[in-house]
């Protein structure tokens, strides 16, 4: 996991040619004026998802994992912390490969706090559990940027 502020999103870069435009996007765009739901950056290669979510106690969610893409995440309003989980340990009982997108438990090994200003990357491969509660005001308003490896 990577997690920083926006404004040192450009020291990324390289890392992989999709997320070079993932971090291109972020860094030019105004994420707050988007509206809700899809928009395309780059075909199925790299979009973004924005929405309205909840968070909830970490006890009460599971790990996700992806294997064709990695997530950036970035809180707009509100804060959750995401933890990452323990690949060797990963049970992962029921995965969809349309959706690429599975669910399972594993020990966590990393967690950080998001709030606006702040995001995380997310590997492909590697368990996360975001929308984890840190305070009281549970509302989010978030971007998750898919971006295929």
């Amino acid at each position: 996991m990577i997690c920083d502020t926006i404004q040192n999103a450009a020291l990324y870069r390289g890392l992989h040619p999709n997320l070079d435009t993932a971090l291109d996007f972020i860094l030019t765009h105004d994420l707050q004026a988007l509206p809700l739901g899809r928009t395309e950056i780059d075909g199925d290669r790299v979009f973004l998802n924005k929405m309205e979510a909840a968070t909830q106690p970490g006890e009460q969610k599971l790990f996700e994992v992806h294997h064709r893409y990695m997530d950036i995440q970035i809180d707009l309003r509100g804060s959750e912390r995401i933890d990452t989980g323990d690949v060797r340990s990963f049970q992962c009982a029921d995965f969809s490969e349309p959706k690429d997108i599975g669910f399972g438990d594993a020990p966590t090994v990393a967690s950080c706090v998001l709030s606006p200003g702040t995001f995380t990357v997310c590997m492909a491969g590697e368990p996360h559990k975001p929308g984890i509660t840190v305070g009281p005001d549970t509302a989010l308003v978030k971007c998750v940027l898919k971006v295929q490896i």
